[in-house]
């Protein structure tokens, strides 16, 4: 599984909340620096690895990606471990249905939530991702947080990272010109652009919107298909704070005009 900002939509999709260390290494006791970015600049929760246990120690794991790149996994005591449930079985795939309303929040409230485990709880031959100050040219990593993933949520999550480009992609709006939207993507900062035509369908939440209705600066998940070298979507989705109980939550900002 590769080493790219994608891992923060997987996790994401396993756990909230989570904090991002900024040292070379887990953050010493009485040191927690939570908060990190957001996913994807505003909406995620920072960088991390994602790959097989080929080797278990008393402070850190090692692991091999689907790029055959071994990483090292240092943790401590102060290192989140986490193991991710199987996934409900009337859950939409990470990537998929948020065109319909499903998104990040119904995957979560569908099933349990991560439980905590033990550091040998973790084996060789287990699927994990690890998140926390990333070293590329050590390949290393110092974790907050180390999460073992359930069997078949890794290989949705692999099929994710595949995919992504290709049927789905998620970003906040940079650009809207006419029926052409630029995003900065999620998982790799790039700018990426999709063009909406009769068949798009668009959602904030589970109601129906328009294109005129998004704005720069919104996060998006779309679905869709290249065609001629373009992607065009099919389904757009607004990835919205959620509804208070008083009645829909405003952004920040001056009332609409």
């Amino acid at each position: 599984m590769k080493i790219r900002n994608l891992f923060t939509v997987a996790l994401a999709l396993a756990l909230s909340g989570a904090a991002l260390a900024q040292g070379p290494s887990a953050p010493p006791a009485g040191q927690d620096q939570g908060g990190g970015r957001g996913f994807g600049r505003g909406m995620g929760m920072g960088r991390g690895v994602m790959g097989t246990v080929t080797d278990v120690a008393a402070d850190h794991y090692t692991v091999k990606n689907d790029s055959g790149e071994t990483w090292t996994i240092h943790y401590s005591a102060n290192t989140r471990m986490m193991k991710q449930p199987p996934r409900p079985a009337n859950a939409a795939p990470p990537g998929q249905g948020q065109g319909q309303g499903e998104g990040n929040g119904a995957y979560m409230r569908g099933g349990t939530p991560p439980q905590p485990i033990k550091a040998a709880d973790i084996k060789v031959g287990d699927a994990i991702m690890a998140m926390g100050d990333t070293d590329q040219a050590a390949k290393s990593v110092g974790a907050v947080m180390v999460m073992q993933l359930d069997p078949e949520s890794a290989k949705r999550m692999e099929e994710m990272r595949a995919n992504y480009g290709k049927t789905w992609l998620a970003g906040r709006v940079t650009a809207i010109n006419d029926a052409t939207v630029t995003i900065q993507g999620m998982t790799d900062d790039a700018a990426r652009t999709f063009m909406a035509d009769e068949n798009t369908t668009f959602r904030k939440r589970r109601e129906p919107i328009t294109l005129a209705d998004i704005q720069v600066g919104d996060a998006v998940r779309v679905e869709g298909a290249i065609k001629a070298g373009q992607f065009v979507a099919t389904a757009v989705s607004v990835m919205g704070a959620p509804e208070a109980r008083g009645g829909p939550a405003r952004r920040p900002g001056p009332p609409p005009q």
